[in-house]
C-alpha cells in the first residue's frame, strides 16, 4: 500500500527554496544537461508530489497531484529526484484499466523516465550522488528504492533521449533484432511510422542499413511529416490508403520486398502489411492502437508461411533479461548510436508538473505528433 498522505512540511518547502540553484537545468533545449547536486545533511525532502489515481478511468477525472510521504532511506537504498518523465500509451491505458498489466491502487503514474540519484545508503556500490538512473513509477519529484531498482544510465547524452529511452528505443530494439537476421539493404514495413517506437525503427535501420518502408494515416500536414521522418532516415513514407494501390509495385522495382513487418496499429492496417511481405517472413505485433482484432488471410499462412508474432517489452525483460545483462547491453548500445546522432529523440513537448492536466489532454488527442514530457 502506498504511505499516507499529507501536507508538504514547511522544511522541506524551505530547503528546496534555500537550494533552489541547485537543482535549475543548464538549458532547456534537447541538449540540455542537470547539474550534479545533493541533499546537505539532515535536510532530506520527507515528502514528493506525485501523479496518484486511486481507481481507473479517464486519466483527466482520476489523476491529481499530491503529496505523498517518502520512506526513510535505507543501507540499500537511492534517494533519487526525477528529472523528466514521458507520457506514453501504456501509461494512459494503465490508468483506464485496459493494460496488460495493471499497478495495485492507489498507483503513482509513469513508466519511464530519468532521475539523478541525490543519496545513497551506506551499502550502495553501483551508483553514486549525481548519477543518472531509470527509476519506476515516474511521474513524481522524488522517489527512494532499493539499488537493484535502479540502472545507471550516461549522463553525457541529451536528457530527452535519456527521459524516452527506456521503453520505445528498446522495443524497436528487440524487434529489429530477434524475429528476423536483417542484413544490410534489406528492408522491414512498419505502420505507426510516427510513433515513438516507429521513429526508434527508422533510426536504428537507418543505422544499420535496413530499408524501412513506413505507413501513416493521411492527415492535413501529411507532407511536413513525411519530410520529418525522411530526415530522420526513412527510406520510403506512405499513406495507408497506398498500401493498397498499384504504385506499390513501383515501389518494389527499387526495393526488396520486406522480410518484417512491425505492427502497432491492428485492424485493416495490419492485414495490409502482411500482403506486401515476402515468403518466409514475420509480422510482429507490438501494439493495437485501432483497437481492432488482426485478421490473418489464410494465403499468407499458407501460401507465403508468413508467421505471426507478438511483443512486448516487460515479458522480454521478465523472460530474456532477468539478470538484467542483456538489457544493460542493449543500453549501451543505444547510449552509443545518441552519442553519434544516429539516435535522437522523438518530437517532443516539455510540461511543467503541475500543468500535467494539459500534458494528458494532449496525450489523447489523434494524431499526435509530439510526446508529452513532464519536467520535474
Amino acid at each position: 500500500m502506498w504511505p499516507s498522505l499529507h501536507r508538504v512540511c514547511s522544511r522541506r518547502q524551505a530547503f528546496f527554496k534555500r537550494n533552489s540553484a541547485l537543482f535549475k537545468r543548464t538549458g532547456y533545449d534537447n541538449d540540455v544537461h542537470v547539474s550534479h547536486f545533493s541533499y546537505s545533511a539532515g535536510l532530506r525532502a520527507l515528502t514528493c508530489k506525485a501523479l496518484l489515481y486511486r481507481k481507473h478511468g479517464d486519466p483527466s477525472k482520476v489523476v491529481d497531484l499530491e503529496d505523498i510521504d517518502l520512506p526513510s532511506r535505507g543501507a540499500n537504498d537511492v534517494l533519487v529526484k526525477m528529472l523528466a518523465a514521458p507520457i506514453n500509451p501504456a501509461d494512459i491505458n494503465m490508468i483506464q484499466g485496459t493494460y496488460g498489466i495493471l499497478a495495485d491502487l492507489p498507483a503513482v503514474g509513469g513508466n519511464e523516465g530519468v532521475g539523478q540519484v541525490v543519496e545513497v545508503g551506506s551499502n550502495v556500490n553501483s551508483v553514486k550522488a549525481g548519477d543518472w538512473v531509470i527509476p519506476k513509477r515516474t511521474w513524481r519529484t522524488e522517489v527512494v528504492l532499493p539499488e537493484d531498482s535502479v540502472l545507471s544510465l550516461p549522463n553525457d547524452i541529451p536528457l530527452l533521449c535519456a527521459a524516452t529511452l527506456k521503453v520505445n528505443p528498446c522495443t524497436a530494439f528487440r524487434m529489429l533484432s530477434d524475429f528476423e537476421d536483417l542484413k544490410t539493404g534489406e528492408s522491414v514495413i512498419q505502420n505507426a511510422a510516427n510513433s515513438g517506437v516507429g521513429q526508434a525503427v527508422i533510426q536504428i535501420a537507418a543505422a544499420r542499413g535496413i530499408k524501412t518502408i513506413n505507413v501513416v494515416r493521411d492527415r492535413p500536414e501529411f507532407a511536413e511529416l513525411s519530410k520529418r521522418l525522411k530526415a530522420i532516415g526513412a527510406t520510403y513514407v506512405i499513406k495507408e490508403e497506398e498500401l493498397r494501390q498499384p504504385e506499390m509495385k513501383e515501389l518494389f522495382e527499387t526495393c526488396p520486398k520486406p522480410k518484417l513487418a512491425l505492427n502497432g496499429v491492428g485492424g485493416k492496417s495490419a492485414t495490409e502489411l502482411l500482403r506486401h511481405l515476402q515468403y518466409g517472413s514475420t509480422m510482429v505485433t507490438y501494439g493495437g492502437m485501432a483497437r481492432k482484432p488482426v485478421t490473418i488471410p489464410v494465403g499468407a499462412l499458407i501460401f507465403k508461411d508468413v508467421k505471426v508474432r507478438g511483443f512486448w517489452i516487460t515479458q522480454w525483460h521478465k523472460y530474456c533479461s532477468s539478470d538484467g545483462k542483456a538489457f544493460r547491453a542493449m543500453l549501451d548500445e543505444l547510449c552509443d548510436l545518441i552519442r553519434k546522432g544516429q539516435l535522437t529523440a522523438p518530437a517532443c513537448t516539455e510540461v511543467g508538473l503541475q500543468d500535467y492536466s494539459k500534458a494528458l489532454d494532449a496525450a489523447m488527442q489523434p494524431f499526435i505528433s509530439s510526446k508529452q514530457v513532464l519536467v520535474m
